[in-house]
């Protein structure tokens, strides 16, 4: 590590990201395990590659991304078979190395001046509207989120080996939205950027008062301005409105 931050610090005005490519050394049956496990074995080298580019980027103020090397011959000759999807990518790359770089082509600069904060184009977490995570993880992104107010919405379906109750984190009001899917997790964001609150359009709906006492139901028929035009409203409690046009 030392190594690498004087090599950076000395062409420190020849780069804007950062790309590592190094091997991790792990037991040698691990290889054939991870892959076989249908998800749930922990990654055993993203640990190490999340402290490395996480220091790097908070050392040298840069994006940064590490691609793993297979350490031997042996192991990139290793079929690992039919792997879980998410794992596809893992599975049929050696190095890794183009996924980083083309990830790195497009990331954000990182901005540590607080005077630059208000210039136009910088995005600050005023700018970040929710963050998705998967059901039970916590993480740096998630406690962050907590301590800015960001809404943060925990997809139920994504199965994964960390098993925190998120809801016992002291939220605000209506900032921890968990959902089944992805599907439902669209529709929060959806509703989100429109300004609606996602509890105001979940069934059954509040009633709605009128001097303090529940509207149960109604039936309004009113012609139109337009000859042959007439709009019909009703309201049948819980059941929701049905409009029609005649």
């Amino acid at each position: 590590m030392g190594t690498l931050l004087e090599l950076l610090d000395k062409h420190r005005n020849e780069y804007d990201a950062i790309a590592i490519a190094s091997p991790i050394d792990v037991p040698p049956d691990y290889h054939s395990m991870y892959f076989q496990s249908g998800g749930k074995m922990v990654n055993p080298w993203g640990g190490v590659e999340a402290m490395l580019t996480h220091a790097i980027s908070i050392l040298c103020d840069v994006p940064s991304a590490h691609s793993p090397m297979l350490e031997s011959q042996e192991i990139s000759d290793e079929e690992p078979g039919l792997v879980d999807p998410r794992m596809a990518a893992e599975a049929i790359s050696l190095g890794f190395l183009e996924c980083v770089l083309k990830g790195l082509q497009r990331a954000p600069r990182i901005v540590s001046e607080r005077e630059a904060m208000c210039l136009p184009g910088v995005i600050t977490a005023n700018d970040v509207s929710c963050l998705v995570i998967p059901d039970g993880v916590l993480g740096l992104p998630t406690l962050a989120a907590l301590e800015q107010g960001i809404p943060v919405i925990a997809v139920q379906e994504n199965a994964n080996l960390m098993q925190n109750d998120l809801s016992a984190l002291p939220w605000a009001p209506g900032q921890f939205i968990p959902v089944a899917n992805y599907w439902e997790a669209a529709g929060v964001m959806c509703a989100l950027k429109a300004g609606i609150a996602p509890e105001s359009v979940r069934r059954p709906l509040a009633a709605t008062l009128i001097n303090g006492e529940p509207l149960t139901g109604m039936a309004l028929s009113r012609p139109s301005h337009e000859p042959g035009i007439e709009f019909e409203h009703a309201a049948h409690g819980s059941n929701g409105s049905n409009g029609h046009i005649a």
